[in-house]
């Protein structure tokens, strides 16, 4: 049989990159082959020729006992193993693991028949080790980094589920912090706006932390959605916001609205969302230089504009401002997540953020969200 390997490795090999291309998703690809087939095919060839040749350790040293190698992979063990690997690394499946040397067996087989070349019952059992041993070790080595993947990409989303918490948390207590202050002052009535601020600060801090509960329990409902006015929603954002910008030395202007725009779904993301436009166009715009928030219609869409003076953006920071702990600019205080949550609460309400740089002066951010009716 190694004779017969020998003289037809190139078919072989051709066989088998012709029956992976024809599998679903799958080309065959030099850096895929690196460690399959070719290597194989000649680790089976050196087994077979060991084999008839007497030196029987020589042929485990190569491909291993049957039911695989108890102290260390054989050579053909260490192969299969980076082939595996290789795999699960270009995004395939276990089950294209085993396809990859179940194509090779086939093709010998079937080539074999055409040319009827005859082989003894010891060739086809030790084809029969090599392929066994080969499989075992490519698809524990697949399986090893594929949970080490899954269970670094679970870490991942875990720490984000951990930030978006925190990083809101701190948001309505550091709101909270500048009100109380304000107040604690005397220059301020608590019955006043500052008093609301605080108010609905504290309440927003009690909502997060009963909906994480219940997040936890299971069972957490979703909010009733209706029509509200975006003028109202610009005017609660910049209450929650004028703290902050009376701290940072800026100036936050709020043009007036018209008061028909309307906007659905849920308010209080939308909210956080917008605070969280606000308090980072607060925290990097120059001091002594205005943060704009306006509104207007633009067809059957409503336009939500966040402007600040920061100097404009980092060359390439427009494509990765919004993943997630990416931080731009030079105040790396936060956690690189408010513009992260502010999309996906934007997104999750069917609407779109958008950044739009403005070289030398600023930078403006746009939620776009479809325009509804007011009763």
């Amino acid at each position: 049989m190694h004779r017969f390997l020998s003289n037809h490795r190139d078919e072989l090999i051709e066989r088998c990159k012709a029956k992976v291309a024809r599998r679903p998703r799958r080309a065959a690809t030099a850096e895929q082959l690196a460690n399959g087939v070719p290597i194989f095919l000649d680790q089976l060839m050196r087994t077979l020729e060991a084999q008839e040749n007497g030196e029987v350790d020589e042929s485990f040293r190569i491909s291993g006992a049957a039911g695989g190698d108890v102290a260390a992979l054989s050579e053909m063990g260490l192969s299969a193993a980076a082939h595996g690997k290789q795999l699960m690394e270009l995004g395939f499946s276990v089950d294209q693991v085993v396809h990859d040397y179940g194509d090779l067996c086939q093709a010998i087989t079937d080539l074999a028949v055409e040319l009827d070349a005859p082989f003894s019952v010891d060739e086809f059992r030790t084809l029969n080790r090599c392929l066994d041993n080969a499989i075992a070790d490519a698809v524990t080595e697949f399986s090893v980094w594929r949970d080490a993947s899954v269970a670094l990409q679970q870490t991942a989303e875990e720490n984000e589920r951990l930030g978006v918490l925190v990083h809101e948390l701190r948001n309505y207590l550091h709101t909270a912090t500048l009100a109380f202050t304000a107040l604690e002052s005397g220059r301020v009535p608590l019955g006043g706006a500052t008093g609301a601020v605080l108010k609905r600060s504290l309440t927003s801090l009690a909502a997060l932390l009963s909906l994480s509960l219940s997040q936890v329990r299971g069972t957490a409902e979703g909010p009733q959605e209706a029509p509200f006015s975006v003028a109202s929603l610009l005017a609660e954002a910049r209450d929650v916001a004028s703290l902050a910008a009376s701290s940072r030395n800026c100036t936050l202007l709020v043009p007036d609205v018209d008061a028909t725009l309307g906007i659905s779904g849920n308010r209080e993301r939308l909210l956080a969302a917008l605070v969280n436009l606000l308090q980072n166009a607060i925290k990097f715009t120059h001091a002594h230089t205005e943060v704009t928030l306006s509104a207007h219609a633009e067809g059957d869409y409503v336009l939500i504009d966040v402007m600040d003076h920061c100097g404009g953006l980092p060359p390439g920071a427009t494509a990765r401002i919004f993943q997630p702990f990416v931080q731009v600019g030079e105040n790396k205080s936060g956690l690189g997540l408010g513009l992260s949550i502010a999309r996906r609460s934007v997104e999750t309400e069917g609407g779109v953020l958008t950044v739009r740089d403005l070289p030398g002066t600023g930078c403006v951010f746009t939620i776009k969200l479809p325009r509804k009716t007011l009763d």
